[in-house]
């Protein structure tokens, strides 16, 4: 267990030069392991994460592969979707989400989220359902249920949804891995879930790296084939059109030194650091809310200020006081230029629009001490007097 004091000058968003430190012999040893072997693509530590990541959590098949992007659209891909299917995405995310489904050919459909969670909202997204079905013009075939920020999206009431319309639902875990609900853990409830391994995510690589999960033997054949150019039974055997995708070995090395910690320590170390935060800030912004029964990877810590002027305000205060923030996410995706065009908004997403003028997100990560967290929260009471409100 390492034991985090915090009172660094400096302090760091996702601070992984002190995430470093802490295991440094360790993860050293591993990567010179590869390095003494040389065998940088499809080495033994991919195969042993794929085991340990499927076991942790509660899968048959976990393959891995090049980014959390690609995770998704090979997902998408094993299903077939394509040209004149509508995928629905909630609208406060990272631009991935609605992404891959226009890449595939579909039509992104966005849903407004719970101004709460941030998640995707379960009623707006069956009205977003029988408003696609009532058009009669695309087929509603998946739901991208998004686990942002680190809290799993509220599958109890998603899944009835998905069920009851035929649908399929691919669960975005990138920001989402580690959390869980009374004990399921996130990535265990789509049909197909994914991650992403980005330096910066809960549990973070040293470049890029990503994985895909299901319980379906079928699909995961198929998508351990789109990694590869679609290979058959070698990768001169192409079968179907595929892509090239797949977790280096000094990638997994890393990844498995890190998934050690981040069981043992690191996610009980983040959910103390988020407790310090709201005790101190609850009287002063609105702090995130998670919901009975869940728990949070705590990705990013997002509080919601009482406009955009409090929220820049605040944001200028913590910039003169060395500390740095981030605005997740200032454009709803239906506002994106690229989607201009390709993209369905079946109603007005009032929730992102609220979210997106009065969101910032702090400093966040298991390294961070009491000291580190009282600063920020100086800060914030520096910005608004007593109170933002």
């Amino acid at each position: 267990m390492v034991e985090v004091t915090g009172g660094l000058e400096e302090l760091e968003f996702r601070d992984l030069r002190r995430q470093y430190k802490a295991m440094q012999e360790e993860m050293d040893h591993a990567v010179a392991g590869v390095l003494g072997r040389s065998d940088f693509i499809s080495g033994q530590e991919v195969q042993a994460l794929e085991d340990k990541l499927a076991e942790y959590v509660g899968v048959k098949h976990c393959i891995t592969c090049g980014n959390g992007t690609d995770a998704l659209e090979l997902a998408l891909m094993a299903w077939g979707i394509g040209e004149g299917d509508a995928v629905f995405v909630p609208d406060f995310t990272f631009f991935a989400s609605g992404e891959t489904p226009a890449n595939c050919g579909a039509v992104p459909v966005f849903v407004d989220v719970d101004r709460d969670t941030f998640n995707i909202s379960p009623e707006a997204l069956e009205r977003a359902v029988k408003k696609i079905i009532s058009d009669g013009q695309l087929k509603p075939r998946v739901v991208v249920a998004v686990d942002l920020f680190g809290q799993p999206a509220d599958y109890g009431r998603i899944i009835p949804v998905v069920q009851k319309y035929g649908l399929l639902l691919l669960e975005d875990g990138a920001q989402g891995f580690g959390g869980d609900i009374a004990g399921r853990r996130a990535c265990s409830f789509g049909d197909i879930s994914t991650t992403s391994f980005f330096p910066a995510k809960p549990l973070g690589c040293y470049g890029d790296g990503g994985a895909v999960f299901t319980d379906s033997d079928d699909w995961a054949e198929v998508i351990r084939s789109l990694c590869v150019h679609g290979k058959g039974k070698n990768k001169y055997d192409n079968v179907r059109l595929g892509m090239n995708s797949r977790l280096d070995t000094l990638q997994a090395a890393v990844l498995l030194v890190k998934f050690r910690h981040f069981q043992e320590y690191e996610l009980r170390q983040v959910n103390k650091v988020a407790e310090w935060y709201a005790s101190l800030l609850e009287d002063i912004v609105g702090v995130p809310a998670i919901q009975e029964g869940f728990y949070s990877s705590w990705a990013q810590f997002t509080i919601v200020c009482r406009d955009r002027r409090e929220r820049d305000g605040l944001q200028q205060e913590l910039k003169d006081s060395g500390i740095p923030s981030m605005i997740y996410y200032a454009k709803g995706m239906h506002e994106q230029k690229a989607f201009s065009g390709r993209g369905i908004v079946p109603e007005i997403c009032s929730n992102t629009l609220y979210l997106k003028e009065r969101v910032l997100s702090l400093p966040m990560h298991p390294y961070m001490g009491r000291d580190d967290v009282r600063k920020v929260a100086e800060a914030a009471q520096r910005a608004g007097g007593k109170r933002i409100w």
